[in-house]
């Protein structure tokens, strides 16, 4: 059957019908959160096409329906802006490469049920979901980068995800990549020319190397479940070895460039013990005028920990 289109509120959805099952085959618009619908013409929306969503820069949030069996190729490759996408918890077929230089994917939402099932938009794909329980999916953070930062897509497993096995497999995964030495791989992207993603100098490849084993440590610290207290240490050493006045400082860089503004990121930081008292003025000096609220948690955790010293060397003195 022919290709046909149906405009919402937030641009227009091309679409076919085959098999009395409706197939997403393209998207035009300028939406940021985008709800495709569960029927389209009576049919259930069973399939997004492949590339149908390819370099849709402006969206940003994206709820697909529980009849949902099959996503193709690149269908949502280069969607530079793309920070969440909810899934139902059901066996899904993914194609290659599905979410291809999805830079900004921090969770890939997988619910329990469909909120908008039975409702009287669901054929229109104007309206959103009556309620969203994605808050209540604590592997999404950890499933989006499987496919971001751990270049896992066996790990798009919707119905496993959370499970203790898939959680097994992910840091299994996460430990490849924390042992391999930092200059892996980077003669083989000289030659195939892939410098101008990385750069050609070898430090500065070893440098960006060791900031994605930052990232995945400080992911998989703040979203702990099933971690094992093994992984958990060398996780927080390996944080520890690189913060500030240590021989590179790519722990310190990451929350410096990234995370100033997150509080749990640079909470854990200070927990972990990445202040100390050699390294805090370089920290601040670092820091200068910018990132205030950070600064005045750093000030007020280092005044804390001068307390608890002085007391713990009162305590020797009784």
């Amino acid at each position: 059957m022919s290709e046909r289109q149906f405009d919402t509120e937030n641009g227009t959805i091309s679409y076919k019908i085959e098999k009395e099952k409706a197939l997403i085959t393209g998207f035009g618009g300028f939406a940021a959160s985008l709800w495709l619908p569960p029927r389209i013409e009576g049919c259930p929306v069973a399939a997004v096409d492949r590339k149908a969503f390819l370099s849709q820069k402006t969206l940003s949030r994206l709820w697909l329906p529980d009849c949902l069996e099959e996503v193709g190729d690149w269908a949502f490759a280069h969607c530079g802006s793309l920070r969440e996408v909810s899934f139902p918890r059901r066996e899904v077929r993914f194609g290659r490469a599905v979410f291809k230089d999805c830079k900004s994917l921090e969770r890939i939402v997988v619910r329990e049920t469909d909120p908008w099932e039975s409702t009287s938009a669901a054929d229109t794909g104007e309206k959103a979901p009556a309620a969203e329980n994605g808050a209540k999916s604590p592997c999404a953070n950890l499933l989006a980068a499987a496919v971001t930062m751990l270049d896992a897509p066996y790990l798009l497993e919707l119905q496993a995800a959370g499970s203790s096995e898939w959680l097994e497999q992910w840091d299994i995964r996460l430990l490849s990549i924390l042992r391999a030495a930092d200059s892996d791989g980077y003669i083989s992207q000289s030659v195939y020319g892939e410098e101008d993603y990385i750069g050609t100098d070898l430090e500065e490849f070893t440098s960006e190397r060791r900031k994605v084993k930052v990232r995945l440590s400080f992911l998989r610290l703040l979203h702990p479940q099933g971690l094992s207290p093994a992984l958990k240490n060398e996780l927080e050493r390996y944080l520890r070895s690189l913060t500030k006045g240590q021989l590179t400082e790519e722990t310190w860089q990451v929350i410096r460039q990234e995370h100033d503004s997150h509080r749990e990121y640079y909470s854990l930081f200070a927990q972990l013990g990445c202040i100390t008292a050699d390294n805090f003025q370089g920290i601040l000096a670092d820091m200068g005028e910018d990132s205030p609220e950070m600064k005045a948690f750093f000030l007020k955790y280092r005044e804390e920990q001068r307390e608890e010293e002085t007391d713990f060397f009162e305590s020797l003195e009784l």
